[in-house]
């Protein structure tokens, strides 16, 4: 059998053979119907064209050039190159670090990293190296997920995103046709909703009246005080310059900058207790030397120290630099009557949705709200 494109061609053998004198060379069948052995092979040979036009069809389908190469391999059942899970995944990962400070962010690089590790280490567990994209099913991603919380203790939430990121790395193999069917069609990623802490006002309150004797814990506390009334997350407030601190339309101070996770724009009018603290350290020498507003130091750092500062002022919840945003967006804003549509806008949401995982409602707030009612009626 050849096969000819374009001027290229290949030739394979049917594996079948006929008496030459049976054979009709212009219609490229044998004749004699009548025999049972011409009608077998005829019929075979029938099969074999349709599965050459099929092959045609698929391509066409896809969108992908037809090509001598792109035929004989679907023909001889050859697989394309790098069609093995972890082989395209450590691709991605390498094109995320090619792109750092450009398109992504140090941070979306060390979470997909530490992804592909997990996934690595499903494999061994599983006594294998890779899998085959097209063996890739719905029962994969399922023992994925039970070994993510059972082997690795992993909770929910975070194992549901380690599974996003895989599900990323598939959506790439059905983008490039190099699988068929997404396995993830059936599988819903469910992300459950947490307590997520803040401070109450007069847990706040407590930090910021508390005397401190040592320096890094005050300056600690300031940084995170700073936060708590603007909302920026440690990696926005870490790369916080003094040109971001601009004059808004209303004649007052604002934070003019972008988020660091979404490259979101962020306005945010700066409240008198983030003055106070910008004043407090515009002499500071780091600030002076990197043009900064606060003096930041490493994210572990902070976290280490908030949870003494925490101790200080009695404060039994877990508190992150995190806790910060919390606390801005519950207690600081919409506790206070802010609409949630300007608070979504100042903590540079995307969508409503996003912001409303932050905000708790808190008893104060209801209360109020409640009285107000009581009046009414």
């Amino acid at each position: 059998m050849r096969i000819t494109i374009d001027g290229k061609r290949f030739e394979i053998s049917t594996q079948r053979e006929c008496d030459p004198r049976t054979w009709d060379k212009r219609a490229g069948r044998a004749v004699g119907l009548k025999k049972e052995s011409t009608r077998i092979l005829n019929n075979y040979l029938d099969v074999l064209h349709g599965k050459i036009f099929e092959v045609q069809r698929d391509l066409v389908g896809k969108g992908i050039d037809i090509t001598v190469e792109k035929i004989r391999d679907a023909l001889l059942g050859i697989q394309e190159e790098k069609l093995n899970l972890i082989e395209v995944y450590r691709d991605h990962v390498q094109q995320v670090a090619q792109l750092v400070g450009k398109e992504y962010a140090v941070g979306t690089l060390k979470r997909f990293k530490a992804a592909l590790a997990s996934l690595e280490a499903f494999f061994v567990f599983k006594n294998k190296t890779d899998l085959p994209l097209r063996e890739l099913n719905y029962k994969f991603i399922t023992d994925y997920e039970y070994f993510l919380k059972t082997e690795r203790n992993v909770e929910h939430n975070t194992a549901m995103g380690i599974i996003k990121k895989l599900k990323k790395i598939v959506r790439l193999c059905v983008a490039n046709d190099w699988i068929d069917k997404d396995p993830f069609l059936n599988y819903k990623i469910k992300i459950r909703e947490t307590n997520r802490p803040f401070l109450l006002q007069d847990e706040l309150n407590r930090i910021v009246e508390k005397q401190l004797h040592t320096p890094r814990l005050s300056q600690v506390r300031d940084i995170f005080v700073f936060c708590c009334y603007t909302g920026l997350a440690y990696a926005d407030v870490q790369k916080l310059q003094k040109q971001d601190i601009v004059i808004g339309v209303d004649g007052e101070k604002w934070i003019h900058t972008e988020r660091v996770k979404t490259e979101t724009p962020t306005r945010i009018p700066l409240l008198i207790q983030a003055l106070q603290i910008i004043d407090r350290y515009k002499s500071h020498p780091q600030c002076e030397n990197e043009n900064r507003v606060l003096p930041v130091m490493s994210n572990q750092k902070m976290n280490e120290y908030l949870k003494e500062l925490a101790e200080r002022c009695d404060i039994s919840k877990k508190m992150t630099f995190h806790t910060a945003r919390h606390t801005f967006a519950t207690t600081v804003t919409l506790t206070n009557g802010v609409p949630i549509e300007t608070v979504s806008k100042m903590l540079g949401h995307k969508s409503i949705r996003t912001t409303q995982q932050y905000a708790k409602i808190v008893d104060t707030k209801i209360s109020d709200d409640m009285n107000v009612l009581r009046n009414k009626l």
